[in-house]
Formats: structure tokens, C-alpha cells, sequence
């Protein structure tokens, strides 16, 4: 047997995968839906966007009949697809409107970057990750979401040829507010940033001022992987 047989394996399964989002598939996400609701996401266009992105997509068809339940699942690269309570509650943070710029750092599985395009922002999406970032260009809806833009670098220096941005979401446990990505946000622009107090990150909203500073609220604690510097190639 080649040594890369198991890889060759993967890729064939990956190519043969049919990608089928059935009335069950359709129910399960209507019922997370409900349990969002439940969990006090009162946003409707966030809820209409995770109730039309069928989830079960973004992970492997072995998580096909539990990828509907409210919770992270593994991923390529040692990461992770977020909760959806924890994706709806980022973008509730945001206050998305159609016309945004949103700029995310993370694009993991790229179920959070697919919400936020769902919702008609313009979404750049950077990934450190290789491998991931590799995946993306087999991304199931490019030809749906053209407001969708894939990057490979480094998070922390943001996109500086394409700010100003009108929002910036981070789904990684940062240590500090970047200052680059601040610098790269409009005044009056939104960043939504989980930061790192513990083995539990609070999630803040940070509001930017005329005067380059900003004002903050904190929210609830999640969980998330560590935000890291530089690319992992």
C-alpha cells in the first residue's frame, strides 16, 4: 500500500460526497433554530440565516445526523466548527446590516464567514491554517456567495490593503485587542472579541471613537481556540 494512500482515501471521499440537505436535515434546523430562540437570540435575520445554511455541509458526513445539535464539533487542523449559540450570538453582537464590510479572523470550517454572507455583508475571512485555508477553495457555495472573500495570513495584522472595515469579528480567544485590526475599523465600527481571562474568554463589544479609542461592553463568557500569531503552513 503507497505510503499516501490514507490521504488519497480522504480526497476520494471528499470528492464522492453528495451534499443532499433532505426535510430531515431541514427539521433538525429548525429545531436548533427554536433553541436558539429559547437561548434569548431574538435577531431574526440571524436566525433566518442559520435556519437557510444547512450545517451538516460544513462538517464530515460522519456528524451528518448530530450536526444540528447546539454544539462544537472537530474539525481539520486541530480546530474546531464553533456552537451555533455561540455563531448567532457573535453576529447578534455585530448588528449586521446588508451593506457592511465585515472583516473575520478565523475562518475555520467557514460556517461563521457563510452566515455573515448569507446576511449580504462583504465578508473578508482570513485563515492561518493551511489546511483550511487549502479547503476553502473547494468551498461548496463560491458561486452563491461572491461577497465572500478567502485570505491566508496572519489575523493580527488584519487586511490593510482592503480596510477600512465596518465590522470585525474574531472567533479565537484573543490575549489582547489587536491593535492593527482596531486601527483597520471605521469610527463608529463595530469589533466583536473574545478575550482570553482564563480557560474562559468574555466576549466584548468594542464601539470605535472619532478619536481612534473605544467603547466597550461586556458580555457572557465562551469557550474558544487560542488566537495565534503568524501562519501555519
Amino acid at each position: 500500500m503507497p505510503r499516501n494512500f490514507s490521504g488519497y482515501f480522504f480526497i476520494l471521499q471528499q470528492h464522492m460526497r453528495k451534499y443532499e440537505d433532505t426535510y430531515r436535515h431541514k427539521g433538525l434546523r429548525k429545531k436548533l433554530i427554536d433553541i436558539l430562540k429559547e437561548k434569548g437570540i431574538t435577531d431574526e435575520n440571524v436566525l433566518n440565516a442559520m435556519n437557510n445554511i444547512p450545517r451538516h455541509y460544513f462538517l464530515d458526513s460522519a456528524f451528518d445526523e448530530i450536526a444540528y445539535e447546539d454544539r462544537a464539533f472537530p474539525i481539520a487542523a486541530e480546530q474546531t466548527i464553533s456552537q451555533p449559540y455561540t455563531v448567532a450570538y457573535q453576529t447578534q453582537l455585530l448588528q449586521v446590516k446588508p451593506t457592511d464590510k465585515i472583516l473575520e479572523i478565523g475562518t475555520g470550517s467557514v460556517y461563521q464567514a457563510t452566515v455573515l454572507a448569507e446576511m449580504g455583508a462583504k465578508v473578508f475571512t482570513i485563515e492561518r491554517q493551511k489546511e483550511l485555508f487549502e479547503r476553502t477553495k473547494k468551498y461548496i457555495f463560491k458561486a452563491k456567495y461572491l461577497n465572500l472573500k478567502f485570505f491566508y495570513g496572519d489575523g493580527y495584522e488584519g487586511l490593510p490593503t482592503y480596510a477600512p472595515f465596518d465590522k470585525v469579528i474574531i472567533t479565537a480567544a484573543a490575549p489582547f485587542i489587536p491593535p492593527k485590526l482596531m486601527e483597520q475599523l471605521k469610527p463608529g465600527g463595530k469589533m466583536v472579541i473574545p478575550l482570553t481571562e482564563g480557560e474562559l474568554q468574555r466576549m466584548l463589544r468594542l464601539t470605535k471613537k472619532e478619536d481612534g479609542g473605544y467603547d466597550e461592553e461586556v458580555f457572557e463568557r465562551f469557550s474558544f481556540v487560542p488566537m495565534l500569531t503568524g501562519k501555519n503552513g
